[in-house]
């Protein structure tokens, strides 16, 4: 099957580019298999589930949508986009067990299948994958996957102990947000850039953009949680229920400490929701509250600071792909 570009990118006006990008998806495609398939039989059905399952290949197409600005026909352009892919695959096995989740890209999660230790441990081996593939593309990029997957850990660590006393909760969790998702966004686009051998002054720009748009994805992911039921097929209020800590509710709270009517909201959203009618009318309430629009503008002005970021990059097919993909992150629906 045609590989088709994310939909975040297919505003893409140059055809000869979108053209170059779905190639280099195929090749991708094809090598993801190729590095997935163990000949243990222990490893092999679990190792394959995420990458058969399919899934959006957003950091992929950074990668090769980076690579562009050097030599995109480098076989390190394909083997990075690899990296960046097999990496962002380990941590869904994680963290699909932490969260308990039932189900992942369409698919019954690993651990589901397989129990937690097997799912945990098919997360470790594919770390491992990514970081064999990575070991034939030089120095600079083993760095960029080691320090990237230090910060991916880190992340997961400050999210589940929480902020520590004294520090702003809303700021840990930007944080958070910038290391769990923002360092692989960045570090796909830096990859590109190494492994086409372009110009190297670029590499700071596209860590602040993907670090940007990692942190404007997941508040988006925010306001999904507490829009009305649509095409992405989420129940309204998910997070909610499952007592998520997502930017609408931080503010909420901060807003509470002298606002009676947020205090009101805010020991609804603590008490049981369990009920399905007792969720729709507290999801609308957060849905119609000052927290969720200033959780909006938040988001986009984290879009707006990618774009910022990419300035100094040559005017062009590829920075406006960037800023395509920047502005479609905030405006999605799913």
């Amino acid at each position: 099957m045609k590989n088709r570009l994310p939909k975040q990118f297919r505003s893409v006006s140059d055809l000869a580019l979108i053209k170059k990008l779905e190639q280099g998806l195929e090749l991708v495609e094809s090598r993801l298999v190729e590095s997935t398939t163990h000949t243990d039989p222990v490893a092999k059905d679990a190792a394959r589930h995420l990458v058969d399952a399919g899934g959006k290949r957003i950091r992929p197409v950074l990668v090769l949508l980076a690579a562009q600005l050097g030599d995109a026909d480098r076989k390190e352009v394909i083997d990075s986009a690899v990296v960046a892919e097999i990496t962002h695959l380990a941590t869904l096995y994680h963290d699909d067990v932490m969260d308990e989740a039932p189900t992942r890209r369409g698919v019954p999660t690993a651990h589901k299948i397989w129990g937690n230790s097997l799912a945990i441990l098919t997360g470790d081996l594919l770390f491992a994958r990514a970081s064999q593939v990575a070991a034939y593309l030089g120095d600079e990029i083993i760095r960029l996957q080691s320090s990237t997957f230090e910060r991916l850990c880190l992340g997961q660590m400050h999210e589940t102990v929480g902020p520590q006393p004294g520090e702003n909760p809303v700021d840990h969790y930007i944080k958070v947000l910038a290391d769990k998702t923002g360092s692989l966004i960045a570090a796909s686009a830096q990859m590109g850039l190494l492994a086409s051998g372009a110009d190297k002054k670029y590499l700071e720009p596209l860590l602040e953009f993907g670090e940007a748009v990692g942190v404007a994805f997941q508040l988006i992911d925010d306001i999904i949680d507490i829009a009305e039921a649509g095409e992405s097929g989420k129940t309204p209020g998910t997070d909610l229920r499952a007592a998520v800590p997502t930017l609408p509710v931080l503010l909420l709270r901060k807003m509470a400490q002298t606002d009676s009517d947020a205090a009101k909201l805010l020991a609804r959203i603590d008490g049981d929701l369990q009920n399905d009618e007792t969720l729709s009318e507290v999801v609308a309430e957060l849905r119609n509250s000052s927290a969720a629009k200033a959780a909006e503008d938040e988001a986009r002005r984290w879009a707006a600071k990618a774009v910022s970021a990419i300035s100094p990059l040559p005017e062009g097919s590829v920075k406006q792909a960037l800023v395509a993909f920047a502005n479609a992150v905030v405006d999605r629906s799913n």
